[in-house]
């Protein structure tokens, strides 16, 4: 499938539940929060029909999210329903750790392929702040249960915001040399009505890395994924460096992906307010053909970029990080 500017569209990345076990301040609102109900959800079945269906016109790399996806019952056994569809060659989740640490080889024998594990301070005090939940031991379980599970390659997701100090990069660093992590810092993007503060720059957090001691950040472009990362080695290290700047180096043109968040609505850009309602099609009776024009009608309305932080889009967003699976 390609989009109105000639973009292939090959990854779907699935909210299956608006849920979490954190309270992350940068993806919650301070005010709380409003769940869906059970019914408003998809069910599994909705999303392996679209799952299949998407597979015939060409969709093969799926991820899933939430929320946290690990909290939804029945997770294992749906991602074995993916892959006994046949089309999908890249199976991945983006998940807080927490509860990886339990189920981390019991996802990789049901057919997930790899992990983003949101990790965004080593601090204890800092991460209790930034999630609401004293789960940094938990999510540290969880990489190292990960990597021993074969999830790789597993991704460590470092938003920068005020959270993030240099003694945090510091470990990364130490971390990166000696095992197969790839540590990757994103920008930050205000989302919502969030708490809390943007921190260091992608250009200071290079430079830091770069004055360790451990040798100076080289390209690299061999790293699994779909997404739009930019990759660095340090000479001799085990592991990778990753960033990704929405906000300051726009990576729009190569944009491969719609999302399908967990009532059911197409999400044409995670930083756009156009959405597209299959749930009512799938649960109306509407046959392949029409819920496929659906999903052309969406690649005919993605837009060429987001304007997040731009006058002619400002940061008003309908939903907030939970609610889109971002």
């Amino acid at each position: 499938m390609r989009d109105g500017y000639g973009r292939v569209i090959d990854y779907l990345r699935i909210s299956v539940t608006d849920r979490c076990n954190f309270r992350c301040s940068y993806c919650m609102p301070l005010g709380g929060i409003e769940l869906l109900e059970a019914r408003e959800i998809l069910s599994y079945e909705e999303l392996l029909r679209v799952i299949s269906l998407l597979g015939r016109h060409g969709v093969s790399k799926i991820r899933l999210t939430g929320g946290e996806p690990l909290v939804r019952k029945g997770v294992v056994d749906f991602i074995r329903a993916i892959r006994s569809i046949g089309t999908v060659n890249d199976l991945a989740m983006t998940t807080n750790g927490s509860l990886l640490g339990d189920m981390a080889y019991e996802l990789k024998a049901a057919g997930l392929d790899r992990v983003n594990i949101s990790l965004d301070t080593v601090d204890s005090r800092r991460f209790a702040r930034v999630t609401g939940r004293d789960k940094l031991a938990e999510v540290w379980r969880g990489v190292e249960s990960a990597i021993a599970a074969g999830l790789a390659p597993v991704k460590l997701n470092v938003v920068l915001t005020e959270a993030l100090t240099e003694a945090d990069i510091a470990f990364f660093i130490e971390q990166v040399t000696h095992t197969p992590l790839a540590v990757r810092f994103i920008e930050y993007m205000p989302i919502g009505r969030c708490g809390i503060k943007p921190g260091l720059s992608i250009a200071s957090v290079k430079n830091f890395i770069n004055a360790a001691g451990y040798g100076v950040l080289e390209p690299t472009t061999v790293m699994r994924g779909s997404g739009p990362a930019k990759y660095y080695r340090l000479p001799r290290a085990i592991g990778s460096f990753g960033f990704i700047a929405p906000l300051t180096e726009h990576f729009c043109p190569s944009c491969s992906r719609i999302r399908l968040t967990a009532d059911g609505k197409l999400k044409l850009c995670l930083l756009s307010n156009q959405e597209i309602d299959i749930k009512a099609a799938l649960r109306g009776g509407g046959g392949d053909r029409e819920i496929s024009k659906l999903f052309f009608k969406a690649l005919e309305e993605k837009p060429v970029r987001h304007f997040l932080g731009d006058i002619r889009g400002g940061n008003n967003l309908a939903r907030e990080m939970y609610q889109v699976g971002g």
